[in-house]
């Protein structure tokens, strides 16, 4: 086989990366600068339940990867699921060295009315997790080590990626793929991460953007990156094709399912009321979901399939994670209800058929991110009170909040897709697509 230059570069890149790690003189924990608390503070019921909610969050990109591998025709199954597994390695790296940093670091952005909002964190914050260590920090998880909360959002940056693959699948070039994905966590993942988690990040701190697990920073950002990538990247020469394999879906599904726990009641960063909250709402929510689209299938002239109960209930794992600490199990009942019906018609609109999303990422995630954050910025409680509960103020900046995620996630992604096929061309040739990504990318076949 033919080794081209593009896979010396990138073997060199992790080499130097893996190398230079062990130069960089990291600065050592120290609560005197006034960023960390001391050691005692770390409370243990918080440590154990967010040691087990990093490894629900771990498990969900196998169980993508399952999901999405059921769902493609049969010569794609080990590229498709390779995608989304991959991510697990690059990204987990890349949040290691820089990413981390971007997401979390020292808050860069403009000054308004004396008021500091962050676009992007510092990149030299905490680069290779230099100053990432066992005390817990002030503002961020103040309950448990600084690294066990890094650990914990890097799950979340490596799932982001993985879940755009569905958009493109069956026709896009490995090593293409993996310069993407890098390129998106960099320029598109860890700002808005950072504007919508950080304590003085702009959505955060000015709009006031409520979003508990990630409706916004995973969903919404993957689904404009999806569509993106299916209008650049082209249909299929053959588009339809039967799954391969509706078990492997099942599978995913309850994976995707039991690892959304961690997703939604860990990111209450405590072992306390507000996690039991997200844990509640996200069962009844993707409940509701599942039957909602199998019903609304059938009442529509469709089958009832499998394939619509697992996605159903995706796409209500997927709209209630913004507001799944925020809102009552009888709020989370109607989110799952009427996010699966608009999905539901999104997934069957002809305008969008014409758009070969493969696996409809964008109908499912993208729209059902956008219901969340909207019904979030209706339902939830607490302080900042949403629409119904007297704070039209709210809901106005979750509505502007919306446009801006979804013209910078959108167009952002645009651009990354241009400057990544200037570098390495992103489609497969005819003949590898006609032969098969399995065999024409890995030599390797799904039997």
């Amino acid at each position: 086989m033919k080794i081209g230059l593009k896979w010396i570069v990138s073997f060199s890149i992790i080499a130097l990366v893996a190398i230079g790690g062990l130069f960089w003189n990291p600065t050592s924990d120290a609560t005197s600068s006034g960023e960390f608390l001391s050691e005692d503070k770390i409370v243990g019921a918080d440590v154990a339940w967010i040691l087990a909610a990093a490894g629900l969050v771990l498990l969900m990109t196998p169980g993508l990867s399952f999901f999405y591998g059921g769902m493609v025709g049969k010569k794609n199954v080990i590229s498709t699921m390779l995608q989304s597994f991959i991510a697990l390695g690059v990204i987990s790296i890349l949040w290691v060295v820089i990413g981390f940093s971007l997401s979390f670091g020292e808050s860069l952005g403009p000054n308004i009315n004396g008021n500091h909002y962050g676009i992007i964190g510092n990149p030299l914050s905490y680069p290779f997790f230099s100053g990432v260590g066992i005390f817990p920090h002030k503002m961020m998880a103040s309950t448990i080590p600084f690294i066990l909360f890094a650990l914990f959002q890097m799950k979340f940056a490596v799932i982001t990626p993985a879940i755009i693959t569905g958009s493109f699948a069956e026709r896009v070039r490995f090593i293409s793929y993996l310069l993407f994905i890098v390129l998106f966590s960099l320029f598109i993942y860890t700002p808005l991460c950072h504007m919508v988690w950080h304590p003085d990040g702009l959505l955060n701190k000015y709009f006031g953007v409520k979003d508990f697990a990630g409706g916004t920073v995973v969903h919404m950002s993957a689904g404009f990156a999806a569509l993106a990538g299916a209008l650049v990247v082209g249909n299929r020469k053959i588009s339809h094709h039967e799954p391969s394999n509706i078990p492997y879906v099942l599978l995913g599904t309850g994976m995707l399912w039991f690892g959304w726990f961690g997703f939604n009641a860990g990111s209450a960063l405590s072992a306390s009321a507000s996690a039991a909250t997200a844990f509640g709402t996200t069962t009844i929510a993707s409940a509701s979901a599942m039957i909602t689209w199998i019903f609304f299938d059938r009442i529509s002239g469709r089958s009832v399939s499998a394939l619509g109960a697992c996605i159903g209930a995706v796409v209500g794992l997927v709209a209630i994670t913004p507001g799944c600490g925020f809102v009552s199990i009888q709020e989370s009942l109607f989110i799952g209800f009427i996010s699966a019906i608009v999905s539901n018609v999104m997934v069957n609109w002809k305008a969008l058929k014409k758009i070969d999303d493969t696996l409809d990422v964008f109908a499912c995630h993208g729209v059902g991110g956008i219901m969340g954050m909207i019904l979030t910025a209706i339902f939830a409680h607490g302080e900042n009170a949403s629409l119904l509960h007297g704070g039209i103020e709210v809901f106005l900046h979750h509505m502007a909040a919306l446009v801006l995620v979804s013209v910078f996630t959108f167009f952002g992604s645009l651009l990354l897709y241009k400057i990544t096929n200037s570098i390495i061309t992103l489609r497969v040739s005819e003949e590898s697509e006609n032969k098969g990504l399995d065999l024409s990318q890995h030599e390797e076949s799904f039997s």
